[in-house]
C-alpha cells in the first residue's frame, strides 16, 4: 500500500518540476502531485485508484499505449545481457546497428546516418551543430544562422529553446540566442486576410520568408526548422499548398531543411511520418517521442544524404567527428525502439491513426463545431485541437484571466479525462495512442464536450 502523503511530502520538499508554479507548489497553494501508480492501454491509475483515460499519450509519445510486455521484455533482456556501452570509437550493439538500418529505411528525404540522443530537445541540438560543421566544412563559414517559426516547439535546451518560438520559453532564461530568426505561423484560421484562400496565404506565407532571407543575406541562412504539423504551439495542421511554397524557397536559397518529426513521426498523422503525408523532401529528420513510446528515453537527428557526403569527405581533413553524449546509442533504448516498432509495423498503428483518425476529426467537429464559443476545430489523424473564442463571428478572444482553456481541462480532467490545454490561447490539444478505439474516441469527445457545457454555463452566469 502506497503511503500517499509521504511521497507527496518527499515530492513536495525535492523535486524540481517542470512547467510548475514552484512558489504554489512548494507552499501546497495547488494541491498534492498526482501520484501516478499504474497504466493500461489508453488509460493511467493515479495512487488513489482513479483511472484516466490518457487523451495526450503522456505527452505525445505513448503511441503504443501503457502496459506493452513485449517491450518491457526487450529492456529487460538487454539489460541482463549488455545494460550498458558506449558507441564512441565506432563501438555498437547488435541492437543499435539494426535500429540504425530501420531508421534509414524508413524516414523521409534521402537519410544516410542517425546520431542518437534521449530527448528531442538534445536531437535539435545536434542539428543545429550539423548545420553550422556542414557549411564550415563546404567554405561558407556565413551561413550558419538558422530560422524558425513562431508558436513552433524544438525543445527547452538552450539552442533549441532558441528554436522554439514561443516566448514563454525565453523569458527570464537568456534566450533566444542570436541567429536564431523567426517566420510567420502558417494558421490559417488567424492569420489570412479577408477573402485569401489558403493557397494564397500560403504563398503569402512564403514570399515572407522569402522576404527575411534576403534582408539577412541568403549567404548568412543555413536552414530552416519546423513541425509538419505545428504542436505545442496549438497543433495546426499546415493551410492548402504551403509546404510545396515553402520548400521552393529554400531550395532557391540553398538552405537546409530540418523536418522536426519529434510529434508527427511513426503514425500519428495517418502516415509513417508527417513528411510523407505532406510531401516534404527534409535534407535532416528529428525524431523521438514515439520512437520509444516513454518507454525509454531515445532521441535521433536523422543526417540526410546530401550533409552526410560533406561530412565524411572532409573527414582526412578535420579528424574524427566531435560531437557525442555518454548515452548516445543507449542499448537498452534501442531494444526498447525495435519493440515499439516491431509493434507499430505490426499492428500497422499508422493506417490505424489514419482511418480512427478520420473518425476522431469528424467527431470533434459533430461535437463542437456548433458551440458559440468555438471558433476553430482542427486537426490530422491522431492530432486534434479546439480553439474557444469569445465571439465567433469577430474572433474576439477571451479575456485571459479567464483561463478557458485551462478551466475545460480541469473540467475534462475531474471527469477522468486527461486532455492539454495548450499555450498561445484559449484551446484544448488532444493526440491520444495510437491504439485508440472508435468507441474510445466517442467516450473521449463526449467527455470533453460535457466539460466544455461545464465552463460554458459558468461563463454564461452573471457575475455577483
Amino acid at each position: 500500500m502506497l503511503d500517499i502523503k509521504a511521497i507527496a511530502e518527499r515530492d513536495r520538499s525535492s523535486v524540481l518540476h517542470p512547467f510548475t508554479q514552484l512558489k504554489e507548489y512548494a507552499t501546497g497553494a495547488i494541491g498534492d502531485p498526482t501520484i501516478v501508480a499504474g497504466g493500461k492501454g489508453i488509460r493511467i491509475e493515479d495512487a488513489q485508484g482513479r483511472s484516466y483515460i490518457d487523451g495526450f499519450a503522456g505527452l505525445y509519445c505513448v503511441n503504443i499505449g501503457y502496459g506493452r510486455a513485449e517491450v518491457a521484455e526487450a529492456i529487460a533482456r538487454q539489460a541482463y545481457q549488455l545494460a550498458y556501452y558506449h558507441t564512441y570509437a565506432a563501438h555498437t550493439t547488435e541492437e543499435l546497428a539494426t535500429l540504425s538500418d530501420r531508421l534509414v529505411r524508413m524516414a523521409p528525404g534521402k537519410p544516410s546516418k542517425v546520431f542518437f540522443g534521449l530527448s528531442g530537445s538534445d536531437a535539435n541540438e545536434t542539428q543545429a551543430k550539423l548545420v553550422w560543421y556542414y557549411n564550415n566544412l563546404r567554405g561558407q563559414p556565413q551561413k550558419k544562422k538558422i530560422i524558425s517559426r513562431e508558436r513552433g516547439y524544438h525543445g527547452c535546451s538552450v539552442i533549441s529553446g532558441s528554436m522554439t518560438g514561443m516566448s514563454f520559453y525565453h523569458d527570464h532564461m537568456d534566450l533566444p540566442f542570436p541567429g536564431i530568426l523567426r517566420t510567420g505561423v502558417p494558421h490559417y484560421y488567424w492569420g489570412a486576410e479577408t477573402g485569401e484562400t489558403e493557397e494564397a496565404f500560403s504563398r503569402r506565407r512564403a514570399a515572407e520568408l522569402e522576404e527575411l532571407i534576403l534582408r539577412e543575406g541568403p549567404e548568412t541562412i543555413g536552414a530552416f526548422i519546423a513541425e509538419p504539423v505545428l504542436g505545442t504551439g496549438g497543433i495546426t495542421p499546415p493551410p492548402a499548398g504551403y509546404w510545396q511554397e515553402i520548400q521552393a524557397v529554400l531550395r532557391r536559397h540553398d538552405i537546409l531543411l530540418i523536418a522536426d518529426e519529434v510529434i508527427c513521426g511513426f503514425g500519428r498523422t495517418g502516415a509513417d511520418f508527417g513528411s510523407a503525408l505532406y510531401e516534404i523532401e527534409p535534407d535532416l529528420v528529428t525524431v523521438a517521442k514515439g520512437l520509444t513510446s516513454g518507454y525509454m528515453p531515445l532521441s535521433g537527428a536523422i543526417v540526410g544524404d546530401k550533409v552526410y557526403t560533406v561530412l565524411e569527405e572532409a573527414a582526412h581533413r578535420v579528424g574524427p567527428f566531435s560531437h557525442g553524449y555518454t548515452y548516445s546509442g543507449h542499448p537498452i533504448s534501442a531494444a526498447a525502439a525495435n519493440a515499439v516498432l516491431d509493434i507499430v509495423e505490426k499492428e500497422r498503428l499508422a493506417e490505424r491513426a489514419k482511418v480512427v483518425g478520420s473518425h476522431f476529426q469528424k467527431r470533434l467537429n459533430q461535437r463542437f463545431a456548433q458551440l458559440e464559443i468555438v471558433g476553430e476545430v482542427r486537426g490530422v489523424g491522431l492530432l486534434g485541437a479546439v480553439e474557444f473564442v469569445a465571439d465567433r463571428q469577430t474572433k474576439r478572444r477571451f479575456d485571459p484571466q479567464l483561463k478557458v482553456g485551462a478551466r475545460i481541462s480541469k473540467a475534462a480532467r475531474d471527469r477522468g479525462l486527461i486532455v492539454r490545454a495548450m499555450p498561445h490561447g484559449d484551446i484544448l490539444g488532444f493526440a491520444p495512442p495510437l491504439i485508440v478505439s472508435e468507441a474510445d474516441i466517442d467516450e473521449l469527445v463526449e467527455l470533453a464536450y460535457q466539460a466544455t457545457k461545464q465552463v460554458m454555463d459558468e461563463l454564461a452566469k452573471p457575475k455577483t
